[in-house]
């Protein structure tokens, strides 16, 4: 649902009104839409992602309703190029959005391929596109006076065809996926397949992400409450049963520090995508560094 409102989503998912388990918004996949248009080509607002994902998430929980929890879909472009940096932190950033949504109150959902850091076909041309939206705003923007350079990089970073590349099973010319050519054709399949990610990296941080969650009810029932943090990086707090678990997510390229609650100093790293992490009163955060810290 990309226009409904945080009331109308309680009244869907609230057990109270059997009607439905969990609703699907998507106004933080707008976060990177010049006055609410699709097509143009703009940095994503930073500041709006983390307060939409926290008032969803606030929202939801004191009207008991429930969230499902994701980042990428078949009419999505790839979360890892519009909030990370596929070009030097591939892994750090695929690893940092999983974290964010997966120890979230809500339910997860994983779109094949981000759990081994698919990213957006390394296209040229409009005609490696097939999906007709993206022919249309390809001439449109064109027709509006958009130079074709121009036009082509506005449509490359918004197409859904972007995630609907087959699944990169392994690095063979149609990445494992079918011995006949597929619709649309991967590009960077030899670099990342399963069969790579299986020697460790990504895959490995989803399974134990989803181990987490079965393991701990803090991460399956807890609830949730806004953390202060800096503007780079987007932080929240889980609580259950006495227990209290601190989620920081680093959305930049740049390090920055975080002072945390003394409690947090005697918890342990529950996981986290750098594995040199320290907890420290005032935490250092790499780019796109992630660290979840549990006490009790």
């Amino acid at each position: 649902m990309s226009s409904t409102t945080i009331e109308a989503c309680i009244g869907y998912s609230n057990p109270a009104n059997h009607e439905l388990s969990m609703v699907f918004n998507f106004h933080h996949l707008k976060v990177d839409y010049q006055d609410g248009k699709k097509w143009t080509l703009v940095p994503y607002d930073l500041a709006e992602l983390k307060r939409l994902l926290n008032e969803w998430a606030l929202g939801m929980q004191a009207g008991g309703g429930w969230n499902a929890l994701f980042w990428n879909n078949h009419d999505q472009p790839r979360a890892l190029d519009r909030f990370g940096d596929v070009d030097n932190y591939r892994y750090e950033s695929a690893t940092m959005l999983a974290s964010v949504i997966h120890l979230l109150r809500g339910t997860p959902f994983v779109y094949m391929g981000e759990e081994i850091g698919m990213s957006d076909p390394a296209y040229t041309t409009i005609e490696q596109y097939v999906d007709v939206e993206a022919h249309n705003a390809y001439k449109e923007l064109l027709e509006a006076g958009v130079e074709a350079e121009k036009a082509f990089k506005i449509v490359h970073s918004k197409a859904r065809d972007n995630a609907r590349t087959p699944m990169q099973w392994d690095g063979s010319a149609n990445a494992g996926f079918s011995t006949v050519t597929p619709w649309l054709a991967p590009t960077n399949q030899d670099q990342v397949n399963v069969a790579e990610a299986e020697n460790g990296g990504i895959l490995p941080y989803y399974r134990k992400l989803i181990a987490l969650r079965k393991r701990y009810p803090i991460i399956s029932e807890g609830t949730y409450a806004s953390f202060a943090a800096p503007e780079q990086v987007f932080g929240y707090l889980r609580q259950y049963a006495g227990q209290q678990l601190l989620v920081l997510n680093n959305f930049r390229d740049t390090s920055v520090s975080v002072d945390i609650d003394p409690v947090f100093t005697e918890g342990e790293i529950l996981i986290g995508n750098y594995d040199d992490a320290r907890v420290a009163a005032t935490m250092q955060l790499r780019p796109f560094e992630s660290v979840a810290i549990l006490v009790g």
